[in-house]
């Protein structure tokens, strides 16, 4: 079955927006967790926007799912990571200038680097994943490194899926779905595990669902905006739900 990781960033983005100490991601990952997640999923930037160092020590001890550590393969972060030891790292790239992060882990252009930096988290005992976009040789290249999960970026297909009109037959939906399969089958061919997230909401979230051999979903803005009206516990509920009926439509 089709896992679901939930990220509780924006949790701690209201809490920073008055710098006081409420919401709790903490919190809100037991609320997920009773609603159904199979995993926490937070990202400690460079510039502490929303997730605070405290937080991650807290869900690491209290954390009663997998949790799985989002961060830049930088030096400070790699040491953070191996002290905490979460259960994943997923290295992702990050500036900050952006919203949210915009695109995939260019392995390619730093291959050396990034394969250092899987072995120090796979000597820490961590399990290492990187964040990249549908693309062969990108997905060879997480290969090369080391990593044992790979995580395709699903902004291009859920920005087509919206422009489409949330049409799921559209030439331009239908084309970037096709890239995720493929990018897909090339993971599982090199041994690696086949995730993926990224913009995915209650609308377009089934048809990735259905791919096959696709193991878990990181599903962060959507639920969280779903829960301001119907709570985190049953917003949680909703997109499980959906994981379920999609892939048992597509035995």
């Amino acid at each position: 079955m089709i896992e679901l990781g939930v990220n509780v960033d924006h949790v701690a983005t209201i809490r920073q927006a008055r710098c006081t100490y409420e919401p709790d991601p903490v919190w809100a990952a037991v609320e997920a967790h009773l609603g159904g997640a199979d995993g926490i999923t937070i990202h400690l930037r460079e510039d502490r926007r929303h997730i605070q160092d405290a937080d991650v020590e807290k869900l690491r001890e209290l954390a009663q799912i997998k949790l799985n550590l989002e961060m830049a393969a930088t030096d400070e972060m790699l040491a953070i990571a191996c002290r905490i030891k979460p259960q994943m790292a997923m290295l992702v790239p990050e500036g900050r200038h952006e919203v949210t992060t915009e695109g995939g882990l260019d392995i390619l252009a730093q291959e050396e680097r990034l394969r250092a930096a899987v072995q120090r988290l796979a000597d820490a005992g961590i399990v290492t994943s990187v964040f990249i976009d549908a693309d062969p040789a990108q997905v060879e290249a997480a290969a090369r490194i080391g990593a044992r999960v790979c995580e395709l970026h699903t902004g291009p297909y859920a920005h087509a899926f919206y422009h489409q009109g949330r049409d799921a037959e559209s030439p331009a939906v239908v084309g970037e779905l096709d890239k995720i399969r493929r990018a897909g089958e090339t993971i599982r061919q090199l041994g690696m595990r086949f995730n993926a997230g990224h913009a995915l909401n209650y609308f377009n979230v089934q048809p990735v669902a259905r791919l096959a051999g696709i193991r878990e979903l990181h599903i962060g803005h959507a639920i969280i905006s779903r829960a301001v009206f119907v709570g985190l516990r049953e917003a949680v509920r909703e997109m499980k739900r959906l994981l379920r009926e999609a892939q048992e439509r597509s035995r």
